[in-house]
């Protein structure tokens, strides 16, 4: 998660004050310019944001702080969507990179799915299913990376193309609403395909029959 100052600071032999703010910086230096402006006796007022616009109290970003070590975060996924025109199925993959408790971890998963209408869907079943198991690890209020061989989904979900297919606007309703609900911040990737193959052999392998899902620590 990003932060950003707002602060009214009073100078010294004017008495005048001003409003200032910073750029967006960690949670931690935030804290860390927030202690050394206290110290110059001449902070009025300060205020915390976060990237979403969410006002925070400083005692809830110390908490925060404390408790980040001991939850995901430094999220990086890949994710891809597999469709087979004939059965109408639909594979999805997913491969999630995260920091924990001073730890990598890579958790991998995949799903079958049915009655979708073409493989774009089921590309963005595979981004919904992501937020479904950020929630599940515990993941929120933080900035993810999330890649895709997608364009159409990475340009529609980040608001770069409009959307006007009604079936894929039922799915961006859901990941936007799930989204909001974790306080995530997303920032979508486009990659190219072959950069993409451990999720696109996990979709494969659903389409296969094959399911997976497994956490291993990453050295």
């Amino acid at each position: 998660m990003k932060i950003r100052l707002e602060w009214q600071y009073q100078v010294l032999k004017t008495k005048q004050s001003f409003s200032m703010k910073s750029d967006w910086m960690p949670v931690v230096h935030a804290l860390m310019l927030s202690d050394d402006l206290e110290r110059t006796g001449r902070l009025k007022s300060i205020d915390y944001f976060d990237d979403r616009d969410t006002r925070w109290t400083k005692k809830e970003l110390v908490k925060f702080l404390k408790q980040f070590e001991t939850e995901p975060h430094d999220v990086k996924a890949y994710i891809d969507g597999g469709f087979d025109r004939i059965t109408k199925a639909a594979g999805v993959g997913i491969a999630i990179y995260y920091n924990q408790n001073h730890k990598n971890w890579r958790l991998r998963f995949n799903d079958t799915l049915e009655l979708l209408e073409d493989n774009n869907e089921a590309e963005y079943a595979a981004l919904y299913l992501l937020l479904r198991q950020l929630e599940e690890l515990g993941v929120h209020h933080q900035t993810i990376s999330v890649y895709s061989d997608s364009m159409v989904v990475v340009n529609q979900a980040s608001g770069e193309w409009p959307c006007y297919e009604e079936h894929y606007v039922n799915w961006l309703e859901k990941i936007e609403q799930l989204a909001t609900k974790l306080g995530l911040n997303i920032q979508y990737e486009l990659i190219e395909r072959n950069l993409n193959k451990e999720a696109d052999q996990l979709a494969t392998q659903a389409l296969e029959g094959t399911m997976i899902e497994s956490t291993i620590e990453k050295q």
